[in-house]
């Protein structure tokens, strides 16, 4: 089974970073940008990073598209792609990378949704979530990809089964 950790707005917490690492031991993990830490951050060892608006640090890239066992991933903030409107900028941009799976944060809330053969994940935040109490992060994971399985979890390990989303690209 394949796995990703995806993590988004921890807007300067650097414990709980650490902390969410060492709890899953994943290989692949990917941060959305707004971490407020620099790039090399010893926190974000290991993650595919982004730069997020709050990130000042001028080496991250604005965007990553990368590939994990067979699955196509876009990852980016948002706030370029003007998400707290809708997601079709972000949608258009993923489709020219051929990207199956688009990661994103910004506007803090956490879910996932496929929309024909594009799965949307936003991790949510570990620090300040929106429309919701609990402060969230993603795993995804799948066996191919038309077996996804995307869970949220709570920023001290505990899920949050009602955000449970399956996928099938």
């Amino acid at each position: 089974m394949s796995k990703v950790l995806i993590l988004s707005d921890s807007h300067g917490l650097m414990e709980e970073v650490s902390a969410i690492k060492e709890r899953h031991q994943i290989k692949s993990m990917i941060h959305c940008g707004d971490s407020e830490l620099d790039l090399d951050a010893q926190e974000l060892e290991g993650f595919y990073k982004v730069a997020g608006n709050c990130d000042f640090d001028t080496r991250y890239p604005d965007e990553q598209t990368i590939k994990l066992d067979g699955i196509t991933f876009y990852i980016t903030h948002g706030h370029l792609h003007n998400v707290k409107l809708n997601l079709m900028g972000l949608s258009y941009r993923a489709e020219e990378e051929q990207a199956q799976v688009i990661c994103f944060g910004h506007t803090h809330i956490a879910g996932a949704e496929q929309v024909d053969k594009q799965l949307f994940i936003n991790p949510g935040s570990i620090r300040q979530p929106r429309n919701r109490t609990e402060k969230t992060y993603a795993i995804m994971e799948w066996d191919t990809p038309a077996s996804i399985t995307v869970k949220f979890y709570t920023v001290t390990g505990e899920r949050v089964d009602d955000l449970t989303y399956n996928a099938s690209l």
